[in-house]
């Protein structure tokens, strides 16, 4: 039987007894109607699932101990770093949880010039923490034990100055210069996917991203929507280059 998987964003060990934070124990308690003596499993993102046993329940905590810790190996040989352009409402989310389980290593969201969504900073960062929280429930629910990084949303020059050096840079482009059938891709190295928002990218943007070092890449002869380009890309890559088999 699967057990029920919950983050826990806190050092986890062995033989240690907890209260679980008010999140995870509503839902396991009020949601899932777990209670003393039922078993789940927690993580934290440091690449360990630990086994863990309900031992004490009130109306307003939930404690736990904590077993054994047991490695999972759920994450691509392939890095896999989104640049994803801020699409409007559940777009972003569906970006976000589908490319998680699809085993995306980092997310970037930007703002370009046809971006259509505006936030000032209270709202980016409210935003900022949701779509974290879409990234954590996709490992919960995927089995993965390292969880994706988000990025805090800023302009796609910024995004880009940001970049550490090296890796593949891709931009999707039926008309691209590389080709899928041909790719080679260093495992060892990141492979940067831009996906521009939708209004797509304007030609500012694309001299700012080939200044960068992406390239054009032919997966077909469609033009996608932002939502997408990047989850097509990325089961591409991963069935080709990571894990998808």
């Amino acid at each position: 039987m699967r057990l029920t998987r919950v983050h826990i964003d806190q050092p986890l060990r062995s033989g240690e007894e907890i209260a679980l934070p008010e999140g995870p124990a509503t839902h396991l308690a009020r949601v899932l109607r777990l209670g003393v003596g039922d078993a789940c499993v927690l993580f934290n993102g440091d690449g360990h699932d630990y086994a863990a046993q309900i031992i004490a329940q009130g109306k307003r905590e939930l404690r736990v101990r904590i077993g054994e810790a047991t490695p999972v190996m759920r994450e691509s040989p392939l890095r896999i770093v989104l640049l994803q352009g801020v699409a409007r409402g559940e777009k972003m989310d569906l970006i976000l949880q589908k490319a998680t389980e699809l085993g995306a290593a980092e997310f970037r969201p930007l703002w370009s010039q046809r971006s259509e969504v505006k936030l000032d900073e209270a709202r980016a960062e409210k935003r900022l923490t949701h779509w974290r929280s879409v990234a954590v429930a996709a490992c919960e629910q995927s089995g993965r034990a390292h969880v994706p990084h988000v990025t805090a949303p800023a302009s796609l020059a910024a995004v880009l100055d940001a970049l550490p050096a090296g890796g593949l840079r891709m931009i999707l482009d039926p008309e691209g210069e590389l080709a899928f059938s041909t790719l080679q891709v260093d495992t060892a190295a990141p492979a940067y996917l831009a996906i521009g928002p939708e209004g797509g990218w304007s030609a500012g943007d694309r001299e700012q991203l080939r200044a960068a070092g992406f390239t054009g890449l032919r997966l077909g002869p469609r033009i996608l929507r932002t939502e997408t380009a990047g989850l097509a890309a990325i089961t591409a890559l991963q069935a080709r280059f990571g894990d998808l088999a």
